[in-house]
């Protein structure tokens, strides 16, 4: 798996200093932790999934979760499960006969109603276990946490191999302030004492609104709302120094575009989005600003068009490179602080060096734009390609 793998080779040269790096399963988890992009979620009842995969029908989707909580009707559970376990066959069979065809197939997820379900899915899928990246845990508190914890080992001792998972903080304990502080640390104690099966921390807004009778609009970003935002910044302090915290659903997108020309001609002018048709564009681009500012790396997404615009977000900027080169070479304790290569800044080694890690791996999954380049390249040249595609992209 390779970020923006949809685009020619001379593009990439044109608008990478640093490609992308290839992830795949083996890949460690402190890295893979990061490497989740923009994950879409999609409903366990999809009749397509194997085929979706394997034709690459969304190019720039490299981490997705097969639902089995939310996105299905209580009543479509067991319909759901025997899905996935056709698809995921269908899918493993083919992988068995083109082995080439895996490095093509994202990292991949069941998110699941609960620990006894995780446990029931893993004994249906059976050998078909071994494509997956683990499980996602929805609703995760203190009262389920090791359950869930547990049956992923115990999933994990099944397949030989580390599954992981990823818990979703979005119960009501979490949000109510009488309570949080000593949840976030009951919590926190029991992640940290199985840290190795943890990929990421994710964080639900959507249920977290919904309890307050709060849904923020395509203006809005998650950090506006306040309620959560104090939330977050609380989940950040708790799990951010151990863990990835991974950041919240986007819930807007726009009707399928038969006319690409506005799209990318707002784009080539001076770099933001300007057309009110567009604004579910402009509004994910902000919040994942946001995310990248407070130190929240990947994000939930419901749609495929989100993939894209969320993942240019993530491309490491010349400056930003050269800056965390510098500060991690000059951290043998010979000098403290130094000018920075675009003469701009001042670097210190000891405050700005976990950020300086944080970049360098950054830099190895999603790549470093040349300096003169940036995510308006990558999104105006994926839709220019679909508009040409169409027939509608002229001059």
């Amino acid at each position: 798996m390779r970020y923006f793998q949809f685009l020619s080779e001379a593009r990439q040269h044109d608008i990478f200093f640093k490609r992308p790096g290839a992830m795949h399963l083996m890949t460690s988890r402190h890295v893979l932790a990061h490497a989740l992009g923009a994950t879409l979620y999609m409903p366990a009842t999809r009749q397509d999934i194997a085929d979706m995969l394997l034709s690459q029908k969304y190019e720039a989707l490299c981490s997705v979760v097969f639902c089995l909580e939310d996105a299905i009707g209580d009543q479509e559970v067991e319909m759901a499960e025997q899905n996935l376990v056709v698809q995921l066959a269908k899918l493993s069979d083919k992988l068995t006969h083109t082995p080439e065809t895996a490095e093509q197939i994202p990292l991949l997820f069941i998110r699941v109603r609960s620990p006894k379900q995780l446990l029931k899915m893993a004994d249906l899928l059976s050998p078909s276990l071994r494509l997956l990246t683990g499980f996602v845990f929805p609703k995760c508190s203190i009262h389920n946490a090791k359950d869930y914890l547990d049956s992923l080992k115990q999933a994990s001792a099944q397949t030989k191999t580390t599954l992981y998972g990823m818990p979703i903080l979005e119960t009501p304990h979490l949000l109510e302030k009488e309570t949080r502080y000593t949840v976030l640390s009951e919590l926190k104690h029991i992640m940290l004492n199985d840290e190795e099966y943890i990929l990421n921390i994710r964080i639900g807004a959507t249920d977290l609104c919904g309890l307050y009778g709060i849904r923020r609009d395509r203006d809005t970003t998650i950090y506006e709302i306040r309620l959560i935002a104090d939330l977050i910044t609380d989940i950040i302090n708790y799990f951010g120094r151990s863990f990835v915290v991974s950041g919240a659903v986007w819930e807007h997108f726009g009707p399928a575009r038969k006319e690409q020309k506005p799209f990318i001609r707002a784009l080539s002018k001076g770099g933001e989005l300007s057309l009110s048709e567009f604004d579910d564009v402009q509004g994910l681009l902000k919040e994942t600003r946001l995310d990248v500012a407070n130190g929240i790396h990947g994000k939930t997404v419901i749609h495929p068009t989100h993939l894209k615009p969320v993942q240019s977000m993530y491309v490491v900027t010349k400056e930003e490179y050269l800056d965390a080169l510098s500060i991690l070479e000059h951290a043998d304790g010979t000098v403290g602080v130094m000018k920075s290569a675009f003469s701009n800044k001042m670097n210190e080694t000891k405050p700005h060096y976990r950020w300086a890690e944080h970049i360098l791996i950054k830099s190895d999954i999603y790549g470093v734009f040349h300096e003169n380049r940036s995510y308006i390249d990558i999104l105006t040249e994926s839709e220019a390609a679909y508009a040409e595609h169409l027939g509608t992209y002229g001059g």
